[in-house]
């Protein structure tokens, strides 16, 4: 009799409302009041709504992220693919012994390779008289080689008559502004040419075409212009000189640790600048937007945050005689603030879910959706002429997509708070009385 009294005890126990937090019993309320009923209807609409919401958010904070990271990376991969990360140049006199000063700086561990330069501004003219404003990039031709965002991005032609020192590389696009293409003649009119009697002369001079490259990048694929050192050396008046030497380091982010080891190799006073220094304007400015991007969408899941407050209040609202029923029963009234707090904190994490699954889908195939709805609207959308690049980048980073998860869980979870301590604290009696 002892033991069957024992088990009794037990199972009543085990199917009593004081089970413990988070119990069985607790989790089985919660299941039943998401689920949908013909009398709550509108409630369930209303977390459907709060779940779309949460989903939506989240899904497009990644989205949002990953293709401002992607807009950073392939940025920054085009303009350093083809620009050194440290910029050396002369302080006390010119650089003609760079040839010496290069083999140096190429030495110094971190240092991948060191490119003597010769720039220049000059008027390109092609076919018919059109002309375009052009950068001359003087550059030896092992260097050039080495330069695989040129080298290895050559659309017609070949770098086999710039290695000669007897042609000259042009970007597709000014290619095509001036009507020229792989063995055409591309004439240069330089403003700084010979001194005269009557004055400094244009320098004019005219050269082959050896190729065609294209970086993806429509400014410089619309203004560049590679020449061999020595030719630009002589087109320039910069016999035996350059004007700066370039170094391309391992990790563009240790410019600061190489500064001291690149003057000391230098053995004369040099001033150097570095990758951030000179587009510090440009990715300050992507980054606020990234940053003002984040607050801004973030709201979306606030918002359907919220929705879950509204629908919560209503549930609560709704079952009010079934709390009262439960506290007479002898549900704590912790125990009815976890009922409510898991109702409401299950749409969040499951809408946070959907939303990272959703985003997930969408990065890793944002190029063939930019390249659909432009098929469907009829329009260019994401124009490289505006954008710089050819392709819609996505880039997704853990931390951020963690950042964004956490986010999404803790607003949920702090709006579930306040409807599930308003249903600990309904009076019981006063449930029933007006039930």
């Amino acid at each position: 009799m002892a033991s069957v009294a024992a088990e009794d005890k037990a199972e009543k126990a085990e199917r009593s409302p004081k089970a413990g937090a988070f119990s069985a019993f607790e989790r089985m309320v919660a299941w039943r009041y998401l689920r949908s009923r013909r009398k709550e209807a509108f409630i369930s609409v209303i977390a459907g709504f709060s779940f779309i919401g949460i989903m939506l958010g989240v899904a497009t904070l990644i989205i949002v992220m990953a293709v401002m990271n992607g807009f950073r990376t392939e940025l920054i991969s085009r303009i350093l693919g083809i620009n050194g990360h440290m910029i050396v140049q002369p302080i006390d006199s010119p650089l003609n012994d760079y040839a010496e000063l290069t083999k140096k700086f190429a030495a110094v561990p971190g240092v991948k390779m060191a490119l003597p330069l010769v720039e220049g501004q000059t008027l390109a003219s092609g076919k018919g008289g059109a002309g375009s404003g052009a950068l001359v990039r003087g550059v030896r031709p092992e260097d050039l080689e080495k330069l695989t965002e040129v080298a290895g991005n050559i659309k017609s032609g070949d770098i086999v008559g710039f290695a000669s020192g007897q042609g000259v590389l042009v970007g597709s696009r000014l290619a095509n502004q001036l009507g020229l293409s792989a063995g055409d003649q591309i004439t240069l009119i330089s403003p700084e040419g010979d001194v005269t009697p009557m004055g400094v002369n244009p320098r004019v001079k005219s050269y082959t075409i050896s190729g065609i490259f294209e970086i993806g990048m429509s400014e410089y694929d619309a203004t560049i212009i590679y020449m061999p050192l020595e030719e630009s050396q002589l087109y320039f008046n910069a016999e035996g000189i350059v004007q700066s030497i370039e170094l391309f380091i391992d990790n563009p982010d240790n410019v600061d640790e190489l500064r001291p080891k690149i003057e000391a190799a230098a053995g004369r006073q040099i001033f150097i600048t570095d990758w951030r220094q000179r587009n510090q304007t440009f990715f300050s400015a992507l980054q606020v937007e990234r940053n003002v991007m984040f607050m801004i969408l973030t709201l979306i899941v606030l918002v359907a945050a919220l929705n879950i407050i509204s629908g919560l209040i209503m549930l609560v609202k709704d079952k009010g005689s079934d709390i009262a029923i439960l506290r007479t029963m002898g549900a704590s009234s912790g125990a009815i603030m976890r009922i409510f707090f898991m109702t409401g904190a299950a749409i969040g994490i499951v809408g946070t879910i959907a939303g990272v699954l959703l985003g997930v889908l969408v990065c890793l195939n944002i190029e063939s959706i930019r390249q659909f709805f432009s098929w469907v609207s009829g329009t260019i959308l994401f124009d490289p002429e505006l954008y710089f690049l050819s392709q819609l980048p996505a880039e997704m980073s853990f931390g951020e997509t963690f950042t964004v998860v956490i986010m999404a869980l803790v607003l949920s979870f702090i709006a579930t708070i306040f409807p599930a301590w308003r249903a600990s604290r309904l009076d019981p009696v006063q449930a029933l009385r007006y039930e």
